[in-house]
């Protein structure tokens, strides 16, 4: 039988965690609409209705609630990445432009200031890798066998696929959602479509 105090300190550990997910949410979408350095911790516990020293009392420094968020947003891409069907490039696609739609600023002005964030910086390296091995697992059939020849074709993909095509197509060219992920969808089977051609050779 659960006492009156075994309740209590279940609520508070549920208001703890509830708290903890608020700052960081809070923190994603001041992030996603802000350069890093520009935003502050009281900021964030502005957007999350709690104090400064709560937002210290769960992450530390600014950097470990960046470290959250980087966190979370992983979690959630690398589910809905992997929703995506092996091997079918029109699905592929549209859950990575799905992607970069929501947070793809956010990615480029993170990446653009990688030299300035220190050790932040290396999330992008496991976000950059994530990206490797995802694209693996969707086409892995369809790329060469050799070792050298495959990691050539991942990098292509990658190329097509990353956040700066997409940026260049969306942003700097002004294409539409749907143009850029055309486009995308071009540049990924033009990849592969070329190593098929030379495993037929």
């Amino acid at each position: 039988m659960k006492t009156k105090r075994s309740y209590t300190l279940g609520a508070r550990a549920e208001a703890v965690v509830s708290t903890r997910e608020r700052i960081v949410r809070e923190a994603m979408q001041l992030l996603f609409d802000n350069y890093y350095e520009d935003v502050t911790l009281a900021e964030i516990a502005r957007a999350a209705a709690v104090s400064h020293q709560t937002v210290l009392n769960h992450f530390s420094s600014k950097e470990g609630v960046a470290l959250a968020v980087a966190e979370l947003l992983t979690s959630e891409t690398t589910d809905a990445r992997y929703r995506a069907v092996p091997g079918d490039v029109n699905d592929a696609v549209a859950v990575v432009v799905g992607e970069y739609e929501r947070f793809g600023d956010a990615n480029f002005r993170w990446a653009a200031a990688s030299e300035r964030l220190g050790s932040l910086a290396t999330i992008l390296d496991g976000a950059r890798a994530s990206h490797q091995a995802w694209l693996e697992h969707c086409f892995g059939p369809r790329l060469p066998e050799g070792r050298a020849d495959r990691r050539r074709a991942v990098n292509a993909l990658h190329a097509a696929t990353d956040v700066y095509t997409w940026k260049l197509l969306r942003r700097d060219l002004g294409l539409s959602r749907a143009e850029t992920t055309q486009t995308l969808i071009q540049l990924v089977e033009g990849i592969l479509g070329q190593q098929s051609q030379e495993a037929a050779r």
